[in-house]
C-alpha cells in the first residue's frame, strides 16, 4: 500500500478547520447593543441596570484598562428557528491563547440573575432548546477589560499592572455579540474528528490503529458535502463511529478526569478582580452541571466560596444546589491555596482550621485531601499537618516543572520531618487545567513514572484564572475518551474516589522523605521583600495578641475575647499567603494593597494587645514576654533608656533594673560584652567576631559582606534566581561612615553608611547588648537598582556537613555540599526565623525578622580548614510584572548567634521577632501556661474557636529529638484532652500533679485543649 498520510493528515485538518468548525453555529442574527462605561471600580448590579445606555456597534474598540464597560444586548429569536438550538454567542475581542488574562464578561437577566460567563473559550449562553421562536432576550453583561500583562512573553514591562500607571486606552475592540443556532450535529462532528485526528497523531507510524483512524477519516472525509455541510454531517458521523467505538486495550492507563478552575486569588489581578473571576467561573459551572450529570467540578479555596456567597447570593445558591447533588466537590481544606514554604508554622494550621470549618459549616462536608496544584514547593512539615487536620491525600503538580531533575515519583508516601506520611499524587498529564487533548492523554501516559506498579492517575480539566473553568467540548472529550483503542480511559470521578482507588491498587507505594523542593522559582523566598515582611509581622502579631487577649480573659473581670475580630484579621493574613501574593509574584497593584492591608492588621493587632495589657489591673509599669523561652535581655523604655531585666516565658516582669552579667565596653570600634568582642573594619565589614567563651574566633574571613549581583533570570523574573546571577558581583567595600553611635553599659552600637549603584543606600547598625552574644545588624535600605540581588554574607570557620534551616514546627537538614545534581540544584533555599550551621562541639546561627531565601556554600581553604558560608538573601530588583517591585525603603534585621546551639537558635528566633512589651498600668498575672523539659516549645495560646472558654495550647518538639515534660497551667485546670487542629477531641492527655504530661517524638505537634476549673 502507498503511503498517503501526509495527504490524509492534511486533508482533514483542512476541512477539519475551514469547513466544520466554521459550520457549527448555522445562522446568526446580531443583537441591538448599547454600552455605558462604569466610573472607577465596578458598580453593583441595581446601579448599572439604571445606567443610561448609548448604542454601541460592532467593530468599536471599548475597555481602558482595568475598567468596566456594561452592555445592554436586547434581541428576538427569529421565528424561522422553532425548534433550533439557539444560543447568544459573544466575542469581545477576545485575544491569544490564553483564555484567563484578557478580557471576560458575566452575563445577568435583567432583573439581575446571573446566567454564564463568556470566555475566549466559552463564549456561548444557552437561550432555547428547543426555541420556540419569537423569544425576546434582554441581557446586561457586565464586562471587564483586564489587560494582558504578559502578552510579550515576559519580554517587556509594563505599566499596566496598576490602574495607578496603565492609563485609559481602549484595549480591546468588540467582534461580534449574535443570536445563533447551534447545529448540534455539526458540532458533534467536529468533536468527532478532533478526538480521533488528536489520537491519530499521537499514535506510532507503525502503529496499525493509527492508519486504521486516517483511513477511517480519509474515507468519511468523502461523504462531507462542502456545500451542505450540516445535512451531510450525521454520515460523516456514522462513517466514523466504528473507530470511535473500538474499546481500549485491557491495560490502558486510566485517568481520573476531575474538573477544575485553578483560580489565582490574585496574581495579574487584584483580589478585587479575583471576586468577580470565582462569580464567572462558577456560573459556568453550574450551568455545565445542569446540562451533564456525569460532570463533577473540584474546587478548593474556602475565601473564593465566601466572596460568591457574600457578592453573588444567586450563583451561591446554585454551588450549594451542585453540592447536594454531588457534582461539585469541595477540595483541598484550607482558606487558600497558600504558599507551600513562607507561612509560618501555625498559619499553615490556620489555614486548614478556618478551610475545613468553612465546608463543613456550610456544605456539612469534611473534605479530605489537600489541593495545592500550583505552590512553588511543599515544605517538610505538611504530612503532619495535613493529618493533623484530618486529611488523607495530597495533590500537587508543580515539581513537574523542576529545572534540573524529573522527580521520580507520580503516586507516592510523603514522609514529614516527624515520620508522618501522606499519600501523594502528581498528575502525570503536568497541567491543572487538562482538555483530554491527544497530546496531553500521550503525555499522561508516557509520563507516568508508576508503570507496572500501578495504572491510574488524575487530570483536572478545565480553563483557569477566569478562563471560565470546565467546557461542555471538555466533557465530550471525555465521553469519547471513555473506552477508545489507542487512548488511555477517561473516567469523570470525585478526586476522593481516585485516591481510594489509587490507595488500594498500590498501597506499597515509594516513599519521599522530606522537602518538596521546586527546582525552579527559587526568588519567591525574597522577590517583594515588604510583602514578606507584613506576613512575618502579621504572624507574630497574632501570636502576641492571642496569648495576652487569653490571659486578660482568665484575668480581667469584664474582659471579652475578641473572638470575631481575631477570625478575621487570620482570614486577612491568610488571604495574603496565597501563592502569588507573598511570594512576591503579583502585579504592582496586588502588592501596593497588601503592604496597606498589613499595615492595618498590624495597626488592630497592636490596639487589640494593648486592651487585653490594660485589662490586666492598675499595677507598675511591665514588660511582657510573648516568647515560650524565658528572657534575660535589654529593653527600651519609652523614652530610649535601655534596661535589662529578666522576663518568664509567656509572663511578665516588672520594669526594673536588673544588673547584667557584665557590662559593654566600647573601644574604637571594637565591642565587647564579656561574651563576644565584635571588631568593624573601616569598610563597615565584620573584621572579627570573637566567641570569648569557647575561645575561638567564628568567622573565617569578612562577615556582614553585602554583595550586588546582577539578577537576570532566563524567563521569570519575579519568580526566578538562576545559578549564574553568582558569576557577576560588586562587593560593596566602600563605607562613607562607620562611627560609633551608641556607647552604654548595656548596649555598644557602630552606624555604618554606604551609598551604591543608582542612588541607594544602606544604613547598617550593629550592636552588642549586655548579657548576650546575639550581634544584630539593623538595617535601613533605600532601594532603587534594577535586576540586582543583594546578599549578606557570614563565612564561619566551622566544617559544617549540612545546614539546618527552621521551617514550619522545627527545621530541615541539608547537605552543604553539592556531590549531585539535587544538592546542586538547591543554590538558593528558604528558611524561617533561623539557619544554623555546626561542626561537633560548637555551631552558630544567622537569626532574621523577615527574609527566607538564603543559600549556604563550602569550600577548603589553603590551610587545610573549612570556611562554610551563609549568605541571607535581602532584596531583590526584578521588572516583571511589576517594574518598580522592592523600590524604596526597607527596614529589618537580622543578627549572628555564635556559640548557638539548634536550642539557642530557636529561642533567639522568637526573641528577635517577638520584641518585649513595656506596657504601664498591668497587673502581674500568672502565665496562662508554663512547660518544662528540653525541646518542648509552645507554639499558640488562645481560647478555643468554640466560645466555649476552653484554653487551646499548641506546642512542637523543636530540636529534633525525643522530649519529655510537663504543661503547667496558671488557672485551675479541671481537664485536658489532645485534639486535633480543628479542636475536636483524640484522647485524654495525662494529668499528674495537676500538670500535663508530656512525651514528644522528634518535631511531634500536639494540641491540648485544657478546662477551666
Amino acid at each position: 500500500m502507498h503511503d498517503e498520510s501526509r495527504r490524509i493528515e492534511e486533508r482533514v485538518q483542512r476541512l477539519h478547520d475551514q469547513r466544520i468548525k466554521t459550520a457549527v453555529y448555522a445562522a446568526t442574527v446580531p443583537f441591538e447593543v448599547g454600552a455605558w462605561q462604569a466610573p472607577g471600580e465596578p458598580v453593583p448590579f441595581e446601579e448599572a441596570a439604571a445606567a443610561s445606555y448609548e448604542p454601541f456597534a460592532m467593530g468599536t474598540p471599548w475597555g481602558p484598562p482595568w475598567g468596566t464597560t456594561w452592555f445592554r444586548m436586547r434581541g428576538q429569536v427569529p421565528a424561522e428557528w422553532a425548534g433550533k438550538r439557539v444560543e447568544a454567542v459573544i466575542d469581545l475581542g477576545f485575544t491569544g491563547d490564553w483564555p484567563g488574562n484578557q478580557a471576560e464578561a458575566l452575563v445577568h437577566l435583567t432583573d439581575g440573575t446571573p446566567l454564564k460567563a463568556v470566555n475566549p473559550l466559552n463564549q456561548y449562553v444557552a437561550i432555547a432548546n428547543p426555541a420556540q421562536g419569537g423569544e425576546s432576550v434582554d441581557y446586561l453583561v457586565e464586562a471587564a477589560s483586564n489587560p494582558d500583562i504578559l502578552a510579550d512573553n515576559f519580554s517587556k514591562t509594563t505599566p499596566l499592572g496598576d490602574k495607578l500607571t496603565a492609563g485609559d486606552k481602549p484595549l480591546y475592540t468588540f467582534r461580534a455579540a449574535d443570536l445563533a443556532i447551534l447545529d448540534e450535529e455539526v458540532w458533534h462532528l467536529d468533536l468527532d474528528v478532533q478526538v480521533l485526528r488528536e489520537l491519530m497523531l499521537e499514535l506510532g507510524e507503525h502503529d496499525p490503529r493509527r492508519h486504521e483512524i486516517a483511513h477511517a477519516l480519509d474515507r468519511a472525509m468523502d461523504l462531507l458535502d462542502l456545500d451542505d455541510v450540516s445535512g451531510s454531517a450525521a454520515a460523516v458521523r456514522e462513517a466514523l463511529k466504528p473507530a470511535l467505538s473500538k474499546p481500549a486495550h485491557a491495560s490502558a492507563h486510566t485517568i481520573s478526569g476531575v474538573g477544575h478552575a485553578h483560580i489565582d486569588s490574585a496574581w495579574l489581578w487584584p483580589i478585587r478582580e479575583t471576586k468577580r473571576k470565582t462569580s464567572r467561573t462558577f456560573s459556568n459551572v453550574t450551568s455545565l452541571a445542569e446540562e451533564y450529570d456525569d460532570f463533577i467540578f473540584a474546587c478548593s479555596q474556602a475565601q473564593q466560596y465566601e466572596w460568591v456567597r457574600d457578592n453573588y447570593p444567586r450563583v451561591w445558591a446554585r454551588i450549594q444546589e451542585s453540592v447536594k447533588n454531588g457534582q461539585w466537590a469541595p477540595v483541598g481544606g484550607m482558606w487558600v491555596e497558600s504558599d507551600g514554604n513562607l507561612p509560618g508554622g501555625e498559619a499553615v494550621a490556620r489555614q486548614f482550621v478556618h478551610g475545613k470549618r468553612f465546608f463543613m459549616d456550610h456544605f456539612g462536608i469534611e473534605t479530605k485531601g489537600v489541593w495545592l496544584p500550583d505552590s512553588f514547593g511543599y515544605n517538610a512539615a505538611y504530612p503532619q499537618i495535613a493529618k493533623l487536620a484530618g486529611n488523607e491525600w495530597f495533590l500537587t503538580q508543580k515539581i513537574s516543572w523542576n529545572q534540573t531533575n524529573r522527580f521520580p515519583h507520580h503516586t507516592f508516601w510523603w514522609e514529614g520531618i516527624d515520620g508522618t506520611r501522606i499519600f501523594t499524587h502528581f498528575p502525570p498529564v503536568d497541567t491543572y487545567n487538562a482538555r483530554f487533548s491527544g497530546e496531553e492523554m500521550s503525555r499522561a501516559v508516557r509520563n507516568y513514572s508508576e508503570k507496572g506498579g500501578a495504572s491510574r492517575s488524575l487530570a483536572p480539566f478545565g480553563w483557569g484564572d477566569g478562563g471560565g473553568g470546565p467546557t461542555r467540548e471538555i466533557m465530550e472529550r471525555a465521553r469519547r475518551l471513555a473506552d477508545l483503542e489507542g487512548s488511555a480511559k477517561v473516567v469523570v470521578e470525585h478526586p476522593d474516589e481516585f485516591f481510594a482507588k489509587a490507595r488500594e491498587e498500590y498501597p506499597d507505594a515509594p516513599v519521599w522523605v522530606g522537602e518538596l523542593y521546586l527546582e525552579l522559582h527559587r526568588a519567591t523566598y525574597t522577590s517583594q521583600a515588604r510583602t514578606k515582611q507584613g506576613n512575618r509581622r502579621s504572624e507574630h502579631l497574632l501570636r502576641e495578641a492571642e496569648l495576652w487577649a487569653t490571659t486578660a480573659a482568665l484575668h480581667a473581670p469584664g474582659y471579652s475575647y475578641p473572638h470575631e475580630k481575631l477570625d478575621r484579621l487570620w482570614k486577612t493574613v491568610l488571604l495574603h499567603q496565597f501563592h502569588d501574593i507573598l511570594p512576591g509574584s503579583s502585579i504592582a497593584w496586588v502588592h501596593r494593597e497588601a503592604e496597606a492591608e498589613y499595615a492595618r492588621v498590624a495597626r488592630e493587632l497592636h490596639a487589640l494587645t494593648a486592651e487585653a495589657v490594660a485589662a490586666l489591673g492598675d499595677g507598675d509599669t511591665r514588660v511582657f514576654n510573648t516568647s515560650p523561652y524565658d528572657r534575660a535581655e535589654v529593653v527600651r523604655t519609652a523614652d530610649g533608656t535601655p534596661v535589662f531585666v529578666e522576663v518568664p516565658a509567656s509572663g511578665s516582669a516588672p520594669l526594673a533594673d536588673t544588673a547584667p552579667p557584665q557590662p559593654v565596653t566600647v573601644d574604637a570600634l571594637v565591642l565587647d560584652n564579656g561574651l563576644v568582642r565584635v571588631e568593624v573594619a573601616e569598610d563597615g565589614t565584620l573584621s572579627s567576631v570573637r566567641d570569648l567563651r569557647a575561645g575561638r574566633e567564628v568567622l573565617a574571613e569578612p562577615g556582614n559582606l553585602l554583595r550586588l549581583h546582577t539578577d537576570l533570570p532566563n524567563y521569570w523574573d519575579a519568580w526566578d534566581i538562576d545559578k549564574h546571577y553568582k558569576n557577576r558581583y560588586t562587593d560593596l567595600l566602600d563605607a562613607s561612615s562607620v562611627t560609633v553611635v551608641e556607647q552604654d553599659p548595656l548596649i555598644g552600637a557602630i552606624r555604618v553608611e554606604r551609598a551604591f549603584g543608582k542612588g541607594s543606600t544602606i544604613t547598617q547598625t550593629i550592636s552588642v547588648r549586655a548579657g548576650s552574644p546575639r550581634i544584630d545588624i539593623e538595617t535601613d535600605i533605600d532601594w532603587h537598582e534594577t535586576e540586582k540581588i543583594l546578599k549578606a554574607a557570614f563565612p564561619v570557620d566551622i566544617r559544617a556537613p549540612h545546614s539546618s534551616a527552621e521551617i514550619q514546627f522545627g527545621h530541615i537538614q541539608r547537605p552543604t555540599h553539592t556531590n549531585t545534581s539535587w544538592e546542586s540544584a538547591r543554590f538558593e533555599v528558604s528558611g524561617h526565623r533561623w539557619v544554623h550551621l555546626a561542626e561537633p562541639g560548637y555551631g552558630v546561627a544567622v537569626i532574621n525578622d523577615s527574609t527566607y531565601g538564603h543559600d549556604v556554600s563550602r569550600t577548603v581553604r589553603e590551610d587545610g580548614g573549612t570556611t562554610t558560608t551563609v549568605r541571607l538573601s535581602l532584596v531583590r530588583a526584578p521588572r516583571i510584572p511589576d517594574p518598580e517591585a522592592d523600590q524604596g525603603r526597607h527596614r529589618f534585621t537580622y543578627a549572628l548567634l555564635p556559640g548557638a546551639t539548634i536550642e539557642d537558635a530557636v529561642a533567639e528566633g522568637y526573641s528577635l521577632n517577638l520584641p518585649l512589651r513595656v506596657a504601664d498600668a498591668a497587673g502581674a498575672p500568672e502565665p496562662v501556661v508554663s512547660t518544662e523539659g528540653e525541646g518542648v516549645t509552645v507554639e499558640a495560646v488562645k481560647l478555643a474557636d468554640d466560645a466555649s472558654g476552653d484554653v487551646v495550647v499548641r506546642l512542637y518538639e523543636s530540636r529534633g529529638g525525643r522530649a519529655t515534660g510537663t504543661l503547667r497551667t496558671g488557672f485551675p485546670l479541671a481537664g485536658a484532652q489532645i485534639t486535633d487542629l480543628l479542636e475536636r477531641p483524640l484522647e485524654d492527655a495525662e494529668i499528674t500533679d495537676g500538670a500535663v504530661a508530656l512525651t514528644l517524638r522528634p518535631f511531634q505537634i500536639l494540641t491540648l485543649r485544657l478546662q477551666r476549673g
